[in-house]
């Protein structure tokens, strides 16, 4: 049975470090404390001056990535990556970082993002005779690369990338240089940390607390650094083009102790909680998170309306993506295996469940019958963002449209499908408002269906 809980999928997590003597090790703990951001599979390629060492793995980076790795992975810089899969098949073949040796020497590369035009990338390759080891959109970067009639690795990255249409942080590894890139709408997170002598980057900020690395600042859209011996250059190939982070990150992908696109995620949380008890009020008893992307929402959301806080539901943070079903039907099994009630908090009580978003319904109309089956008198959910109405194209593994609840249906029907007593969503104006964030400066299309770029099936902003 695939235990996926009924949410948007963690895109990718990336990792860089140069100049430390323990790249490798480092490296690891980044992505261990990214782990959140992609649990199929991880990989790490170091350098030592002269060749590059690649380890790939599926599985989990404390389990995987051990110190026999480790010890392998030598030499002072080295990039790593944590992976769900927004685009290709699950198998070793597209675990990254990939590396290849090509006419601009050996190179690696990982990638936080989505290509929406990819295939069609892919497509005029292979007629060129180019031959894909993967189904990864990433690689068709490595081809374009290796194919750039460029005298430097940096300028046949830049070109490439100005022809390169979607969502991309990414960081390649040479021999002798480091290389972390953003694009110019600036969509995934990319992060500047400094740890001794050492630079590092990172999708997150909690990385760089981890190594007790610096935070320096976030990696601008559409910028490029070439980290090397002599320091940090700042490069700007690209046309710039209007600002288009992702507001998910702030929502529910990236973990609360960070600091993305200059902002606490904590504190953006906490506000949404607030503005949405303002917007949603209801006369309750308890105020219970749906853990652990609902916690935060769910403190300020009592904060603000003075109804009591209760930890009403214990997630199990041990269960992995799969598991085996039980011969015997048992009703709701796959929530219970993450999410389980506490009956003498609930029984009795009108509850307001407090979640971060619901994509397809199933799972919320589950945890709405356990808290019911418990003796809840009312059980009010209330949900800290819009509905979500559209697929993304920009790195987030999303159910097509068909498949997102509130795209077909209303919110009072949605109400009634999860069986809760009433539904709230907080408004786009004030999510943005809680974030801190211009509007203008961000990409909501999952929410509003306004694109800001092309997509592959014609559509546009």
């Amino acid at each position: 049975m695939d235990l996926i809980l009924d949410k948007f999928h963690e895109e990718c997590g990336v990792f860089g470090i140069f100049g430390h003597h323990e790249a490798s090790t480092l490296t690891q703990l980044g992505l261990f404390a990214q782990q959140h951001r992609g649990q199929e599979a991880c990989g790490i390629v170091s350098s030592d001056g002269s060749d590059l060492h690649q380890f790939r793995s599926q599985g989990l980076v404390a389990d995987v990535l051990n110190e026999d790795v480790l010890t392998r992975l030598v030499g002072s810089s080295a990039i790593g990556h944590t992976r769900y899969s927004t685009s290709g098949r699950n198998t070793i073949k597209e675990v990254q970082p990939f590396a290849v040796t090509c006419q601009h020497g050996d190179i690696a590369i990982c990638h936080n993002g989505n290509l929406p035009f990819a295939a069609a990338r892919r497509a005029l390759l292979e007629k060129e005779g180019a031959i894909f080891s993967s189904t990864s959109d990433t690689e068709t970067i490595l081809h374009s690369i290796a194919r750039t009639q460029a005298t430097d690795i940096v300028d046949a990255i830049e070109k490439v990338l100005k022809e390169t249409e979607g969502a991309f942080s990414l960081l390649f590894l040479t021999p002798g240089r480091l290389i972390a890139v953003r694009d110019p709408r600036g969509f995934r997170p990319l992060n500047l940390g400094k740890v001794g002598d050492a630079w590092c980057v990172a999708s997150e900020t909690c990385a760089f607390d981890l190594i007790d690395a610096e935070y320096v600042r976030e990696v601008e859209p559409g910028e490029m650094l070439i980290i090397d011996a002599n320091g940090v250059e700042t490069r700007r190939p690209f046309e710039a083009k209007p600002t288009s982070v992702c507001t998910f990150e702030h929502v529910y992908f990236s973990r609360p102790d960070s600091i993305i696109f200059g902002r606490s995620v904590n504190e953006s949380r906490h506000k949404m909680g607030k503005q949405l008890a303002v917007e949603h009020p209801v006369d309750a008893d308890i105020v219970v998170p749906v853990p652990d992307s609902g916690v935060a929402a769910a403190i300020g959301y009592a904060k603000e309306s003075g109804i009591n806080f209760r930890q009403g539901i214990i997630r199990n943070h041990y269960v992995g993506r799969t598991f085996i079903e039980p011969t015997q039907s048992i009703r709701s099994f796959g929530v219970r295996l993450k999410l389980n009630p506490v009956k003498d908090l609930i029984a009795g009580q009108r509850v307001i469940l407090v979640d971060d978003s619901i994509v397809r319904g199933t799972t919320s109309k589950k945890i709405v019958e356990m808290v019911r089956e418990c003796g809840a008198k009312e059980v009010h959910v209330r949900v800290s963002c819009p509905p979500t109405t559209h697929s993304c194209y920009y790195g987030v593994d999303t159910p097509h449209r068909q498949d997102l609840i509130a795209s077909r249906m209303t919110n009072e029907e949605v109400c009634e499908y999860i069986g809760a007593d009433s539904l709230g969503y907080l408004s786009l104006e004030g999510m943005l408002e809680a974030i801190g964030i211009d509007g203008s400066s961000t990409c909501n299309a999952c929410w509003s269906g306004k694109y800001p770029t092309l997509i592959a099936t014609g559509a546009s902003a």
